[in-house]
């Protein structure tokens, strides 16, 4: 809660006006029932006829003026509580775009939706019409009681009977509903992931024929949703029927009673009719509570998942000082570089120099750290022994984002926004009217088939790029890679989905750029033959290294694939024919 008061303390002058017109807008009420004491006993049963125009007059202004009154109540809730729930939502973006390559690992994108969606909204309906209406009910209450302790102090107590119980079921109710809520709000980013896992994989579902699974998958996540459901709905069919039969109970008692004390001519009609009027004003915000309590809860609930999120803090973070270089060269050095996850080492001792504009090959078998090894350069993961330098200066020292803007990726998981061609293209580049767009789509072999599209690069492409082929996909992430002209160019099993010979193409552009320092992962010979070294790696560490002609030459590993992939241009004791 101590977040959400730095918001509403941003906006407090909103508040302040809309509770003071909602208080004057209750002082106007509280004339009611005196007015139609006077009413009833003067005019009616007292015969003064002369005064009903004045008190019908002050009848209506308060009307209007309540009217009046309460639009700028409504209006100044509503607008304070939309701005504070868009820079709450804006925040939770902008803290989320923060957090480090780590957290994304182990988050499902459903539940940070729900939290972006659907909790951020149980905090707007709570800020704006909830804790309005609370204010407005509990002051309703204080001030109606007070009112009646003027008129009758025998009424007043007899309504306030019951009101501690009905306040003790209130909280249990509040206190049961939040925790169920809370489970709720668990359950549906589950269901929320359940789906959009479905659907975007459903060419793949089908593909499969796994209709039938996908469907039993999310029905019993869909039960287990309603179930929690149906358990917050007995939580409060157990408890609000009980309110409302006080409630009502205190009604039924002011009349019997105060009927008693009209009879005795104790108190007057009017009196007993005003005391009724005062007693609904208690009665309403009794019956309100649970309800309220619950839209409370909800909010409480969700500000507790929000706050977890705010609370995640980047593992991946810049320098006090951190520098920025003039000039970047490209030159890459790893020093006995290890990584551990999880008390696993995944990358051990790892010795690397890439000269600026050299290019650095990897392979290796799955699992042996490759990714590992490439996502240490531009900081999606720091190591946890030795160093990384750029040009001399370790990685760490350097300002996060210069680091990653002197870096272009081409990642295994290729990515594509639901935009045009061009526009994805351009993803990473800040200039955009410099950008040779007709160059790095033929360096990359996306011009030809762009080209036969109707609209060109203006074409739209669905979300994650369906609609084009792995290939196709494979060479636009390429594009948006060589458009973005770093220094540094790492291509993690880039070229797999590519033919041979559009593969070879692709391979001489970026050979042409001499002036880029290239880390490539690919288990094709054909991608990595020209490399300036081949790193061959095996449970993260180095097992074989050097250029094409000399790890053939050691017959290793990297002779066993090339024979391997290179079947029948050898004889059985693996020399060349």
């Amino acid at each position: 809660m101590k977040r959400i008061w730095k918001y509403i303390n941003k906006y407090k002058w909103y508040y302040l006006i809309a509770i003071l017109s909602m208080m004057i807008a209750m002082a106007l009420d509280m004339f009611n029932p005196r007015l139609t004491k006077i009413i009833i006993d003067d005019v009616i049963v007292g015969g003064t006829t002369e005064i009903l125009w004045k008190l019908l007059l002050a009848l209506i202004g308060i009307t209007l003026s309540r009217a009046i009154l309460g639009y700028i109540k409504e209006y100044l809730f509503d607008i304070a509580s939309s701005k504070i729930v868009k820079e709450i939502r804006k925040d939770l973006f902008d803290h989320i775009q923060t957090l480090s390559f780590s957290y994304f690992d182990g988050m499902n994108t459903g539940e940070i939706l729900s939290r972006l969606s659907e909790d951020v909204d149980n905090v707007w309906h709570a800020l704006g019409f909830g804790s309005m209406l609370f204010i407005e009910q509990m002051i309703y209450f204080i001030v109606a009681t007070i009112m009646l302790f003027t008129l009758n102090w025998k009424i007043a107590l007899l309504s306030l009977a019951t009101m501690p119980l009905i306040a003790y079921l209130a909280v249990i109710l509040e206190k049961q509903i939040g925790e169920v809520y809370e489970k709720i709000s668990d359950q549906g980013a589950l269901l929320n992931t359940t789906a959009q896992e479905n659907v975007a994989g459903v060419r793949l579902v089908k593909a499969f024929a796994r209709e039938r699974y996908e469907i039993e998958k999310f029905l019993n996540q869909n039960k287990e949703n309603y179930r929690l459901n149906v358990k917050q709905a007995d939580i409060w069919a157990k408890y609000h029927p009980i309110i409302e039969f006080l409630s009502n109970a205190i009604s039924i008692l002011i009349i019997t009673v105060g009927g008693l004390l009209v009879i005795k001519e104790d108190i007057s009609i009017g009196t007993l009719v005003a005391a009724n009027f005062y007693t609904s004003m208690l009665i309403w915000p009794m019956r309100m509570l649970g309800w309220l309590t619950n839209i409370l809860g909800q909010c409480n609930a969700s500000l507790k998942k929000i706050d977890k999120i705010f609370n995640e803090k980047p593992t991946i973070k810049n320098a006090e000082n951190p520098i920025t270089p003039k000039f970047v060269k490209g030159h890459i050095k790893f020093e006995n570089v290890s990584l551990e996850y999880d008390g696993v080492k995944v990358l051990k001792n790892i010795n690397i120099d890439a000269k600026p504009g050299s290019t650095i090959a990897i392979m290796g078998t799955t699992g042996s750290g490759k990714s590992s090894l490439v996502n240490l350069i531009p900081r999606f993961y720091d190591c946890t022994g030795g160093r990384i330098l750029l040009d001399g200066i370790d990685i760490k020292d350097i300002d996060l984002n210069f680091l990653r803007n002197q870096i272009s990726v081409v990642m295994q998981d290729v990515f594509l926004f639901s935009d045009t061609i061009e526009e994805n293209i351009k993803f990473g580049v800040k200039d955009t009217e410099n950008v040779d767009i007709v160059r790095v789509a033929k360096d990359a072999q996306v011009y030809d088939f762009v080209m036969e599209m109707k609209d060109g690069f203006n074409t739209i492409i669905g979300e994650r790029g369906v609609g084009l082929s792995g290939g196709q996909k494979q060479r636009i992430s390429i594009a948006r890679a060589l458009a973005k002209e770093s220094k540094i160019l790492i291509l993690d099993d880039a070229t797999s989905a590519l033919d041979m010979e559009t593969e070879y193409k692709i391979e001489r552009a970026i050979e042409n750029r001499n002036e880029i320092t290239k880390f490539i992962i690919a288990h094709r010979i054909s991608a990595v033959k020209n490399a300036d070294e081949i790193i061959i790696l095996e449970n993260g560490e180095i097992v074989e290294r050097g250029t094409h002609d000399e790890l053939l030459k050691k017959k290793g590993k990297y002779y066993d694939t090339y024979f391997e992939q290179t079947k029948g241009l050898y004889t059985e004791n693996k020399e060349v024919v």
